[in-house]
């Protein structure tokens, strides 16, 4: 028959001595470790709240940093466009206007290319100390060759100050041997490279053409550099940059082929300035969404289980934070951009949802602004300001700087909630400790008792026994 007694009763007593300590310790542990329970469920909850805010501002700083982009201006009223992308590319400003221009490049822009005199053994070849002194516009830089200097440790060395020169170089090696090539980011008449060397070779006189079949010759490559030459109108214009930035109002002009003919055609760019007004919507509604998202109650008919509540507060529901943010970018909405007559986004037909303060576009009170009214040209003002600063996505990233900036509010949040959690997780483990204290010690008094009643009922036992054979004697 098995035994009735287990491993938890007592063997003495008979009482159940684990599930007796096990009750002790579980009504002496339960405040506090509710207590950390909840906390840490709250800060858990209030962490993934931040995060969910911070990647929402971050997105949006990412779409106003995009849509900001000055080479490609999202918001710009007028619309250029090239009929011969392999002549010239065309970009616009706030300030164009509608029009046709048939341009001609006869040619663009060139740059300086000049070569050293050969030398044999290829980029590894050995080049004597000394100096080497490259000029270009007027302004000379100077180069200490070292003792075991090579033609390829002489172009690193001009390389690494190639962004303040704009000057860099190269080796090419042909019959004659390798030699070192210079050319330059910087293009236009006159901007002809020359140097100055006490290395044999290195030296390049100014108007020196090349002799490519003499190992000897140093000199410019090809042919000189050259200024830009095109035409449209009737006007013949020449520029050393093929950057072309005024001859046509609002306009810049990217010369790309020699001999080649474009007709550019500047209109309204009405459906762009809808595409990048949505863009700018729905990251600004993305933000106002993971507002509400963080800070919305969770209204319900069934009572909770548990607390017999109604109402689930959020991540961040009554934290004044997210109330902070919305704040920030909304008040920028209705401050004035800039220069213009064109100061708040209800010009544009762009409105606020009074309900959840989303924003929303009325098409049809666009295209009477930007087409009836001629508003257009005004858009990228409003966006992009007349400074680096007025505009309206320039003021909102400013506006949030305070909470995304390295050691700003996000940052500061988070390093108080991982405190917070880092207290709570000491506090879980003290508590564990003192529970196993407790435990064990709890075990060894019952144990202890347990002990004792078991001696007490062997005695009690003999000493029964004792009579019981004192009367049997007796009554035999």
């Amino acid at each position: 028959m098995a035994s009735p007694i287990t491993p938890s009763t007592g063997l003495g007593s008979g009482l159940a001595i684990g599930d007796i300590v096990s009750a002790l310790v579980k009504s002496d542990k339960l405040a506090k470790q509710t207590q950390i329970t909840t906390q840490t469920k709250l800060v858990t909850t209030k962490l993934s709240g931040i995060g969910t805010l911070q990647s929402a501002l971050s997105a949006f700083q990412t779409a106003l940093q995009a849509l900001g982009n000055k080479d490609t201006p999202a918001f710009a009223g007028y619309a250029a466009k090239s009929s011969n992308e392999n002549a010239l590319t065309v970009t616009s400003s706030s300030s164009a206007v509608t029009g046709t221009y048939n341009i001609k490049v006869t040619n663009i822009a060139s740059s300086s290319s000049v070569a050293t005199a050969a030398y044999v053994g290829g980029s590894t070849s050995a080049v004597p100390a000394g100096n080497l002194a490259v000029t270009q516009n007027g302004a000379t830089q100077n180069y200490d060759i070292p003792d075991g200097a090579t033609l390829e440790s002489v172009a690193k060395q001009i390389n690494a100050q190639s962004q303040n020169t704009h000057i860099s170089a190269n080796i090419i090696t042909d019959d004659n041997g390798s030699r070192l090539v210079l050319g330059s980011t910087v293009t236009g008449k006159g901007s002809d490279i020359t140097t100055a060397s006490t290395i044999p070779g290195f030296t390049i006189a100014a108007n020196t053409k090349l002799d490519t079949q003499s190992a000897s010759s140093a000199g410019y490559v090809g042919s000189q550099a050259v200024d830009a030459n095109y035409s449209f109108g009737g006007f013949d214009f020449t520029s050393p940059s093929n950057k072309v930035e005024g001859a046509i109002s609002g306009l810049t002009l990217n010369l790309v082929g020699n001999n080649s003919e474009s007709t550019v055609i500047v209109a309204a760019n009405t459906d762009g300035l809808k595409t990048s007004l949505q863009a700018f919507i729905t990251a600004y509604n993305n933000v106002v969404l993971a507002v509400a998202t963080v800070t919305k109650a969770t209204v319900s008919d069934k009572p909770d289980p548990v607390t017999g509540a109604t109402v689930t507060p959020a991540a961040l529901t009554g934290d004044s934070m997210p109330r902070g943010i919305l704040s920030a970018i909304r008040n920028q909405l209705v401050s004035g951009a800039g220069a213009g007559s064109l100061t708040v986004l209800s010009q544009l037909g762009i409105f606020t949802s009074q309900t959840g303060g989303t924003l929303s576009l009325d098409e049809a009170k666009f295209k009477t602004a930007v087409i009836d009214k001629g508003l257009s040209g005004e858009v990228q003002k409003l966006f992009s300001g007349t400074t680096s600063s007025d505009g309206l996505l320039a003021r909102m990233n400013e506006a949030l700087k305070p909470y995304t900036q390295t050691g700003g509010l996000f940052d500061s949040r988070k390093s108080s909630l991982n405190k917070q959690q880092s207290d709570l997780t000491d506090q879980q483990t003290a508590l564990d400790m003192r529970v196993a204290k407790l435990t064990a010690t709890l075990t060894a008094k019952y144990n202890a008792m347990d002990l004792l009643v078991g001696r007490l009922k062997a005695s009690a036992s003999n000493i029964t026994s004792f009579f019981d054979s004192l009367n049997a004697q007796k009554s035999g």
